[in-house]
């Protein structure tokens, strides 16, 4: 049977309770242990798939086409092991299972209560992938924080199975604030004993206390908040503000915080941590031979996490090039025709972005010709690709109504058009094409040199495609379809082949991004950056030794 950590936040939200349970996963994982990891979100949504990401940040998507939160992409990052529908809850979820279940008749004319089947059925999950015998340990990690009404049934679950389950085969970390108050040159521990003895009137009592904070705790430190917290002063664990995520991970090696949970789960049998490729991405990372400058263009860009994983992909992508990639986020809503070579003025690559709905769409629209034009690096992710076929579509082929239909339901040349499938649906929540699909590669393209092979699987989030009624057209003019999917004929993948490298994929290929294996074509369209900006500069050295001659 599985043990299990649980996870809580308490003091203020954004702590990093995400990144510190991968982390521990990661540690646990280099010692040969088995892991995964699994969010439980408080709000009502079902899913987050109908969120504006101003909302929440990013949509994460899974292999098996779950909508999840941007939580489990980082899950994926630090283990390099796919999630599922399993390892994301939340409460919409499970109020939906127990009402589906009421009126089905499974409670036998019971009355439905918060206490028992609502705990019961978020038990069950808890415990679900524990029971499948393919981990060694579950980490559960409880979103919001400690003291929040949504929270309440999620905590009081944890209590039932603190009591329920072996002593040994349960530990509770805990993440706190401990702020640093400037004017008074002091670290004060005050909210972090207050959030615990709030925890503990639910009666649950962390086991751990991970303390996120700006300045190092001394001993004495450590020592009252194990003293007034109730935990062993070995339990009290330093999270200091790191340069990166990914130093993390060695942050709570040093701190022993693998070492203090297995001794409280009696896990005896484990070995050193075998780190060296993450050691070694990060030596790469810290110690960069160059930069380059990557403009996103996007419409989210005033939330960070918003495009967590195209970002992400970023820093693999970088390290994996020995380069630093530098982000200037573009919004396309102020892109115009006048301003453009001033926005994109001293990028060495674009990315458009993905995204939903009509507004930034010809700022988007204008950058693709730039980058097309101008011979600059190109990439865009499922609407940044539908944007390129919609501008080589009016500036190449003439058709100057070109359009989308999610856009315009008019245009008389619907190059991107809603799929069939998807035209007689209704429902918002979930029923776009999600998760992983085939697509075969045509031999000879930048596509298959990037891959290095003719059948790859990406994952997908997306209502509308490329209209096939144009594929001719558009390739007699140099615009070539280099991926394909096998069953239906989808269009997956664009590339303009004259272009040095101008490629632009209807799938999301940063969801599969990790530290050990960058995806392909983050790597290579960096790459192809690295080299626009050394023979940029090697322009300008010319120029400048032809001027002192």
């Amino acid at each position: 049977m599985a043990k299990y950590i649980f996870v809580t936040g308490g003091v203020t939200s954004s702590l990093g309770k995400g990144i510190i349970a991968a982390s521990l996963a990661k540690l646990l994982q280099a010692r040969g242990l088995r892991v995964t990891i699994q969010k439980f979100d408080p709000y009502i949504n079902v899913d987050p798939g109908t969120l504006n990401p101003y909302e929440h940040g990013e949509c994460f998507v899974t292999e098996d086409g779950a909508e999840t939160d941007l939580d489990l992409g980082h899950y994926e990052r630090f283990l390099s092991i796919y999630t599922s529908q399993a390892n994301n809850v939340t409460t919409g979820r499970i109020y939906q299972t127990v009402i589906n279940k009421e009126r089905e008749g499974a409670y036998l004319g019971k009355t439905v209560q918060v206490v028992p089947h609502i705990t019961d059925e978020i038990k069950r999950r808890m415990l679900l992938l524990g029971k499948t015998g393919d981990y060694d340990i579950v980490i559960s990690e409880l979103g919001g924080t400690v003291g929040d009404i949504e929270s309440l049934p999620f905590i009081e679950a944890v209590r039932q199975l603190q009591w329920e389950l072996p002593e040994e085969d349960v530990v509770v970390v805990h993440l706190t604030l401990v702020p640093y108050l400037r004017a008074a040159k002091e670290l004060k521990t005050k909210p972090t004993q207050h959030s615990v003895k709030m925890m503990s009137e639910t009666g649950v009592h962390p086991d751990i206390i991970v303390c996120r904070t700006e300045e190092p705790l001394s001993n004495d430190i450590k020592r009252k908040i194990a003293l007034f917290c109730n935990v062993k002063q070995e339990a009290v664990i330093e999270a200091m503000d790191a340069p990166t995520i990914y130093e993390v991970p060695l942050a709570m090696l040093r701190e022993k915080l693998d070492i203090i949970c297995m001794k409280k789960l009696n896990i005896t049998n484990y070995k050193e941590p075998e780190l060296e490729k993450w050691k070694g991405f990060l030596d790469k990372l810290k110690y960069p031979k160059s930069k380059v400058t990557i403009g996103l263009i996007g419409k989210y860009i005033e939330l960070q996490d918003a495009y967590k994983s195209i970002l992400e992909s970023f820093i693999h992508a970088g390290a994996m090039n020995e380069v630093k990639v530098e982000v200037v986020n573009v919004h396309s809503e102020y892109i115009t025709g006048e301003n453009v070579a001033e926005k994109l003025e001293g990028l060495d690559g674009l990315l458009v972005a993905p995204g939903f709905g009509h507004r930034g769409i010809e700022g988007k629209i204008i950058a693709v010709q730039y980058a097309r034009e101008h011979a600059l690096p190109f990439f865009g992710i499922c609407l940044g690709m539908q944007m390129s076929v919609i501008e080589y579509g009016r500036n190449v082929l003439g058709l100057k109504d070109a359009h989308s239909t999610e856009m315009d339901q008019l245009t008389p040349n619907p190059v991107i058009n809603m799929m069939e499938e998807q035209k007689q649906i209704t429902m918002m929540g979930g029923t776009m094409r999600l998760g992983s699909y085939p697509c075969d590669i045509k031999e000879g393209t930048l596509a298959h040199k990037i891959y290095g092979s003719l059948h790859v699987n990406e994952r997908h989030r997306h209502r509308y495609e490329f209209n096939n009624k144009y594929l001719e057209q558009y390739e007699k003019s140099g615009m070539v379809a280099s991926g394909r999917n096998p069953e239906t004929g989808l269009v997956e993948i664009m590339e303009i082949p004259s272009h040095p490298f101008f490629i632009g994929v209807q799938y999301h290929p940063e969801l599969k991004s990790t530290v050990e294996k960058p995806a392909p074509l983050f790597v290579s369209f960096i790459d192809a950056a690295k080299k626009y900006n050394e023979q940029k500069s090697s322009r300008k050295s010319s120029v400048l030794q032809n001027e002192l001659n």
